[in-house]
């Protein structure tokens, strides 16, 4: 059993059997902050979780995530329970497109070798564990400007379903400075076939942020940046029809919604 508490600006339970609070929208595609006792152990669907020494961790769901989760809590006596853990389902734009060439439907087969190669640099930057706790930091919109694209929508041409599109799309000018949404450390910093100039921003504990289309990519792999620095400009590099960012999320493998950890975009 779980109750609310209405002190919280995001949504927060507390289960009733421990000290475990979590933060932040109950939904598919959420990264949810968590606050255990100094000691104990957390485990999701088996799987061990890191807690911070002050008793802080972070968990994340997909776009298509089941449900209902299993948290493993284990206190420093050696005691375990088990609370559920019930996500909302979500809707998502689906957009049906017929009449595509097949030259577009079938790439090049040079191109989809480069594509597949970052992708493996990207998930090598994802998997890494930092220690850093920035993922404890209220997150801040990288640039201000017109959403033009939404997490989870997705593409069918020609009847056949492409990948979601797992990002938050912001129209901007080209050049427009892009800052961290958090303190992290720069993991990637690389030009993509499909992303173009891409950075990767490690929050610490798996959280991260990724940067696609810019068009200059201002630090390095290794530099540590703080939220609100200048990393990078919006640019339209890649697959890209015109300057804008496409901000990512996600805990380890996980790809989570970018707009569920800030505020509303400022009009």
């Amino acid at each position: 059993m779980v109750r609310l508490l209405s002190a919280c600006s995001l949504i927060c339970l507390a289960f009733s059997a421990s000290a475990v609070e979590l933060r932040g929208a109950l939904t598919q595609g959420s990264l949810l902050r968590g606050q255990a006792a100094v000691g104990e152990t957390i485990q999701l669907n088996g799987q061990a979780v890191t807690v911070a020494d002050d008793g802080q961790f972070v968990i994340g769901f997909g776009r298509d995530a089941e449900l209902t989760q299993q948290l493993a809590i284990t206190s420093a006596d050696g005691q375990r329970r088990i609370e559920t853990i019930e996500l909302r389902p979500r809707e998502y734009r689906i957009q049906r497109i017929e009449g595509i060439a097949k030259r577009i439907m079938q790439p090049n087969p040079d191109d989809v070798a480069r594509a597949q190669r970052d992708a493996k640099l990207a998930r090598a930057a994802r998997a890494r564990f930092e220690s850093s706790t920035a993922w404890q930091q209220d997150f801040i919109w990288p640039l201000q400007g017109r959403i033009t694209g939404v997490y989870g929508s997705q593409r069918i041409y020609n009847g056949e379903p492409k990948s979601p599109h797992f990002g938050i799309d912001i129209a901007a000018p080209s050049g427009t400075e892009v800052v961290a949404p958090a303190a992290g450390i720069v993991t990637l910093t690389e030009d993509m076939f499909y992303s173009g100039n891409t950075v990767i921003i490690d929050h610490g504990h798996g959280v991260s942020s990724t940067f696609l289309h810019l068009s200059r990519m201002l630090v390095k792999p290794g530099d540590v940046v703080e939220q609100g620095q200048v990393v990078a400009q919006v640019g339209s590099t890649g697959r890209s029809t015109g300057p804008h960012l496409d901000w990512r999320m996600n805990w380890f493998s996980e790809r989570v919604d970018p707009s569920l950890l800030v505020p509303a975009m400022p009009r």
